[in-house]
């Protein structure tokens, strides 16, 4: 599908804001059809650009746990909250390797390292490089999440191989001051185009069920998908609520509501990986496998995601036979 907001650009006067409300209006007429259209549409472009028994297997690991002095309202790790998460210290690298390691020799092709920061400092960038270059050596797929990034930090990564950075715009810019205040939307924007710059591949996506609308959820995928380059992954995440957090008594996302979500991802970025993030353990396997046919493509492994739990590796070997998928051979490094 081409970009909604090129469409009818060339040689138009009309302004931004004009095609971005044409943008808008185009991809909720999709998220809007009829639930079967939606998904026969989804589908279908889903099957044009992948093989749709196929998914893409990562693990995440929380490389430094809590005390992050942002306010995400989902986030247990944000100091501004009573979770009772404890902070800790950067892991060391020998043992993020270790890790990494049995996570390969567990099917996972992508390794994801977070660690809870505005941003990283000077001192621990020897280190996070050292992590990438282990990890990489290891035949996998690398993946950052480490919060905001200047365009040194993202070159240093890109140096050391890193494959992809993740940097979630969580939601629309309208709601976004509703969840988070330390950070603007527009600085999210800056660090996605930083890592992209360096040329590193881009991980960016939202989270669903924090009392935003639909209108919300659309405007984030349009954003997404009208980037100078599509993110060539795309989280979806379903809120888990946090005792303590801000967000801790949002109301649930609608099931339906979230697979319409998904397959207006895959639509609208067609050649993207669409992954299922946190919140598949309050997914039933009939919800999940309605997101895999409606495009989502990506799964994190394991037991835990940072720190929520997610189910464990032997309920999706157990799903992944009943829905005939498997596990998406890794590409060989450029």
């Amino acid at each position: 599908m081409p970009k909604l907001l090129g469409e009818n650009a060339g040689g138009d006067h009309r302004s931004i804001d004009t095609l971005e409300s044409q943008a808008l209006r185009a991809a909720q007429k999709i998220y809007n059809l009829p639930f079967n259209d939606l998904l026969f549409r989804a589908h279908t472009v889903h099957r044009a650009n992948f093989d749709p028994n196929a998914v893409q297997m990562s693990r995440l690991l929380s490389i430094k746990t809590g005390g992050c002095a942002e306010d995400c309202g989902y986030c247990s790790q944000s100091a501004h909250y009573p979770t009772g998460l404890k902070a800790s210290k950067l892991m060391e690298v020998e043992r993020v390797i270790a890790e990494a390691r049995k996570a390969k020799e567990g099917g996972a092709t992508r390794y994801c390292m977070g660690a809870a920061w505005r941003s990283p400092k000077d001192r621990d960038m020897e280190a996070i490089i050292a992590m990438v270059r282990g990890v990489r050596a290891l035949g996998m797929e690398t993946c950052m999440t480490l919060g905001m990034l200047s365009p040194e930090q993202s070159a240093a990564l890109a140096e050391a191989g890193l494959d992809y950075y993740n940097h979630n715009i969580d939601t629309s810019e309208r709601f976004y001051g509703e969840v988070i205040t330390t950070r603007t939307f527009a600085d999210r924007l800056e660090t996605l185009s930083n890592v992209r710059h360096a040329g590193i591949k881009v991980c960016a996506g939202g989270i669903l069920g924090m009392g935003e609308t639909a209108e919300d959820r659309i405007s984030m995928l349009v954003t997404l998908a009208n980037l100078p380059s599509p993110p060539e992954s795309v989280p979806i995440n379903m809120l888990i609520p946090i005792p303590g957090s801000k967000l801790a008594d949002a109301a649930p996302v609608d099931p339906i509501e979230f697979v319409r979500t998904i397959a207006l991802a895959r639509i609208l970025m067609p050649k993207s990986h669409v992954r299922l993030s946190a919140g598949r353990t309050g997914m039933s396997d009939e919800m999940q496998a309605l997101c895999f046919f409606a495009g989502a493509n990506s799964i994190f492994v394991g037991e835990t995601l940072l720190t929520a739990d997610n189910p464990g590796e032997d309920h999706d070997v157990t799903l992944f036979r009943r829905l005939g998928l498997k596990p998406m051979e890794l590409e060989p490094h450029a």
